[in-house]
């Protein structure tokens, strides 16, 4: 803890910073940003980045952050950058990076895929959408239908099959002239009464082909709809019969390749229907829910409409709805990365504990992580694709480009990596030779936060030095989300460029929530601007609130918390130094040196037993990382300095006579203030410093000038 890199770092690059200048331009897609120019949009938003960097420094230091803030990262930064094509080159030597042809989450407004990580971090809203229950005519059974069951309505118009349980069991029932299949368990979603036919397994329905619920669309010419069999389907909802449209689903789309179904993709990057689809086409998929139902009740094939209140995902920067979309995108293989990150995992001291078993829970379960981003404003990802072999290459820094650069070096050179200066390097495709361009895509911003314990600290230019700091000996950050984010990205990369753990020890913490508890959002009024609660509050008590709090709970911050700990801390420990201050005055203390501790009486002794007690406590917890368990001692302490050393001895002080005991109340308060003031400076920065500019400074000109240079 004596040496140390105090150095603050700032996220630069991503949809966040595009959609912000989107609202700030007024534009609505893509089509706009192409029209004011790429290279006019991405200097905006370099622009935006610089300006709320500096807001967010001042902030900062308000807040009492201590850092070499002349000395900030930016992860939009060419060092960044590049460090970050040195690891993706890795990767496609090592077989794990690829491209795959698959059904992404995709926003329609921000015309990109949004990976596993974003969604499952925060991706999800409870939202009603209209729920249809839709009946499909079985071919050459007249008057026999499957029900099916579908919360996403446009997505019937690329259905292809019916997916049943194998082994539920299913019925056949008949409502006056018409018979209907669904499963068993889910005779409630029936309107009206009926009568169970019979019973049979879903395996009986395998093989049953039926009628599309769009078969006069184009798109569906020569479609074959059959029921297949599925073991994921759950009798939970819906009717137990499943519809399956590839082209619109992620596990439609592994079904459909498991049982060769034809894929239809109704949707362009917009979410506008395309040609092919008929009516729909040109219409945006947001807006074809209600005229697709009665288009279905007008045809007679719609058995029931309702509303149903689901988690449903959404665009983590611009609240878009998000539909499922077939697209290409680039990817690294997670399956031979793995076990080696587990064994990383199990390296680091997690805290809480708990840390440790949801961060092993994840890499068990991760997917594939999606890289690109079909966008702007981010890290310009290094592949060379040839169009007419297929190949792609990798190109892992600013000096192999140069050196492979067959067109376009003389227009980049100058400028920082990003897009459109970087579209102009062309390189030769080494298999076929011919001239092949970079992708358009741009990199998932997790990958500029992973990389940043190589790109901060010089590994690419002096190892040895860079080895002097590496590993992290401590990083922090919310525990719901960043277990799959940037504890998670950090690994991902440490252990494909040095098979090792990135952080020593990993603190999560939970979550900021208002004073009742709730959730804090600008729309509901319950958000406070850090301005407002530093002016109002004071930076130090926002700090001792934070401090005082178990990482793992969420804490409930406000004004009305802040008060509590003014009235509950702050003043009685002010009350104490304006008491010294007050009667040491008075008397022109020190008039005589301090008596010696064992000549002194009992409280205080007492007292500074409890101080010693009290500096043990304190460096024993802040050197296991345990802030509250530092910070409540104190407190505990200020309470038995004002209520019973203070009260109990205040006419020790009023006294007239300057008698030993007199001088032993005065030398016994000074010291504990004095010390006081040095353990609370990493907590509550500026009353600590208030206390020691007139304590020590003012009396010792010759100490310290500053209790933080102590």
């Amino acid at each position: 803890g004596h040496r140390q890199r105090y150095q603050n770092g700032f996220d630069c690059q991503g949809l966040w910073v595009e959609v912000e200048v989107e609202k700030e331009l007024g534009f609505k897609s893509k089509r706009d940003i192409e029209q004011y120019g790429i290279a006019a949009f991405v200097e905006r938003c370099k622009a935006r980045v610089l300006h709320y960097a500096a807001v967010q420094t001042q902030q900062s230091l308000r807040l009492g952050y201590w850092m070499d803030w002349d000395n900030s990262y930016y992860t939009m930064s060419d060092e960044n950058n590049y460090s970050i094509w040195m690891f993706l080159k890795r990767c496609w030597e090592r077989g794990l990076l690829y491209k795959g042809h698959d059904v992404m989450p995709w926003c329609p407004r921000c015309s990109t895929g949004i990976s596993e990580h974003e969604i499952v971090t925060e991706g999800y809203q409870e939202i009603t959408h209209p729920s249809l229950t839709v009946r499909l005519p079985l071919v050459g059974r007249a008057g026999e239908y499957l029900l099916v069951w579908t919360t996403t309505p446009w997505t019937l118009t690329s259905n292809v099959a019916v997916a049943v349980h194998p082994d539920l069991t299913y019925v056949q029932v008949q409502q006056g002239t018409e018979t209907y299949y669904l499963v068993r368990d889910r005779l409630d979603a029936l309107h009206g009464s009926y009568r169970v036919v019979r019973e049979l397994p879903g395996r009986a329905l395998v093989g049953w082909t039926y009628t599309g619920p769009f078969d006069d669309l184009p798109a569906q010419q020569g479609v074959v709809h059959r029921v297949i069999a599925w073991q994921d389907v759950s009798a939970a909802e819906g009717t137990g019969l499943v519809h399956i449209a590839p082209g619109s689903g992620a596990e439609d789309f592994a079904l459909g390749k498991e049982h060769a179904l034809p894929v239809l993709a109704p949707i362009d990057e917009f979410g506008v229907f395309t040609e092919g689809y008929g009516w729909l086409s040109r219409r945006h998929v947001y807006d074809v829910a209600g005229p697709i139902a009665e288009d279905l009740k007008r045809r007679g094939l719609l058995y029931r409409s309702e509303e149903h209140t689901h988690r449903y995902p959404v665009c983590w920067r611009c609240g878009s709805e998000l539909v499922f979309r077939l697209v290409d995108e680039w990817f690294i293989a997670m399956d031979p990365l793995r076990a080696p990150m587990m064994e990383v995992t199990r390296k680091i001291r997690w805290i809480p504990e708990f840390g440790l078993e949801r961060e092993l829970d994840w890499l068990r379960n991760m997917h594939d992580w999606m890289i690109s981003k079909k966008r702007y404003w981010g890290l310009a990802l290094p592949i060379w694709e040839c169009p007419r072999c297929g190949t792609f290459e990798v190109i892992g820094s600013e000096h192999e480009l140069r050196e492979q650069a067959v067109e376009g070096w003389e227009a980049f050179s100058g400028h920082t990596p990003h897009r459109p200066w970087i579209d102009a390097v062309k390189i030769a495709c080494s298999k076929c030779h011919a001239v092949i361009s970079r992708i358009l895509d741009v990199g998932n911003p997790w990958l500029d936060a992973g990389i940043v314990p190589y790109s901060t600290m010089g590994y690419r230019q002096d190892r040895a030095r860079w080895g002097e700091w590496f590993p992290a000996d401590f990083i922090t950050e919310a525990f719901p989300g960043q277990y799959r984010n940037w504890f998670y990205s950090l690994l991902v990369m440490s252990t494909v460029l040095e098979n090792r753990e990135p952080y020593r020890t990993c603190l999560g913490h939970a979550m900021v929530r208002d004073e009742h508890g709730r959730e804090m959002h600008k729309s509901w009024g319950n958000m406070i601007e850090f301005n407002d609660a530093a002016e109002r509050m004071g930076a130090d008590v926002m700090r001792w609130l934070y401090a005082m709090q178990s990482p793992a709970q969420n804490i409930n911050f406000g004004f009305g918390p802040g008060d509590d700990v003014r009235r509950r801390f702050i003043l009685p420990l002010w009350n104490v130094y304006a008491f010294f201050v007050t009667y040491a005055n008075l008397d022109a203390w020190p008039a005589a040196g301090a008596p010696p501790v064992v000549e002194r009486g009992l409280l205080d002794r007492w007292i500074l037993s409890r101080l010693s007690g009290l500096i043990e406590t304190i460096r024993d917890r802040l050197d296991d990382y345990d802030v509250a368990g530092a910070a409540r001692p104190i407190e505990r302490f200020v309470e038995d300095l004002s209520l019973w050393y203070v009260r109990r001895g205040r006419r020790r002080y009023w006294k007239s006579e300057a008698d030993a005991d007199k001088q032993a109340a005065y030398s016994t308060l000074y010291e504990v203030l004095i010390t006081l003031a040095r353990l609370l400076a990493p907590f509550v920065p500026f009353l600590a410093e208030a206390l020691y500019q007139n304590l020590v400074l003012s009396v010792s000109p010759g100490a310290p000038e500053s209790v933080h240079l102590c």
